[in-house]
């Protein structure tokens, strides 16, 4: 990872600020891109190197195109983006208000398609690179009340297949991760009862993202599934 830049969307979450500790050693130079900008600078400060941080809503295009525009100004390169970002909303499908649908579509599909869109544009200048979206489990498997948190993922992965088809020719890796359940604030505000102690931690995520980002520049690691042993899908 030596003088690769790393932008880590989502960088506050469970998922992203493992794999952000995890880069921060490895001489990687990281952007860090979340919305809250007090938890962001808080992680920025427990890493032992300086990153830049961009508070970015990535539901707005505009802050995402700044958001790759900083990071093109300070390190003049982008070699990997990881959308690490999402929301959860699990109800019911007749439960499922208008609000409900909007943010999941916002969130989990128009934000990670604006960030892939974007650092893809900067990228296929190079012609190189290689962009991970973290899908989870319920981008390739249903699940009852899930239908409108699938909907947005299950999209994900359509444009992520469809931009790996056109953007190959130009050297550009995609890799999508279906991780099963992850001990991680994403269930903080999750109505149904589970048992966290059974999921995947977040460090278990972030070694499977590091791994696929550390493959031989001739390998394209293009899905890694990890399930808990309680809850497997095949």
């Amino acid at each position: 990872m030596q003088d690769k830049v790393v932008v880590v969307v989502g960088a506050t979450g469970g998922i992203g600020s493992a794999l952000t500790r995890k880069l921060a050693s490895t001489g990687a130079s990281l952007v860090l891109a979340a919305r809250d900008s007090t938890r962001l600078a808080t992680l920025a400060g427990e890493l032992p190197l300086k990153v830049l941080t961009v508070p970015t809503d990535i539901t707005d295009s505009q802050q995402v195109d700044t958001l790759i525009e900083k990071a093109i100004a300070e390190f003049g390169q982008i070699d990997i983006l990881v959308n690490a970002a999402g929301a959860g909303i699990l109800k019911p499908y007749n439960s499922v208000e208008p609000a409900d649908l909007d943010k999941m579509l916002d969130v989990n599909l128009k934000g990670s398609f604006y960030t892939t869109q974007a650092a893809a544009e900067e990228m296929q200048k190079r012609k190189s690179g290689h962009i991970c979206n973290v899908v989870g489990i319920l981008g390739k498997h249903s699940m009852a009340m899930a239908a409108a948190y699938s909907a947005s993922k299950f999209g994900v992965v359509g444009f992520s297949k469809c931009m790996a088809e056109e953007l190959k020719r130009f050297g550009i890796k995609f890799t999508l991760f279906y991780f099963g359940g992850i001990d991680s604030p994403f269930w903080d505000n999750v109505s149904l009862k589970v048992d966290r102690k059974k999921m995947l931690s977040p460090e278990t995520a972030a070694n499977a993202i590091f791994y696929a980002l550390s493959a031989e520049p001739q390998a394209v690691p293009m899905e890694i599934n990890i399930q808990p042993d309680s809850h497997l899908f095949f």
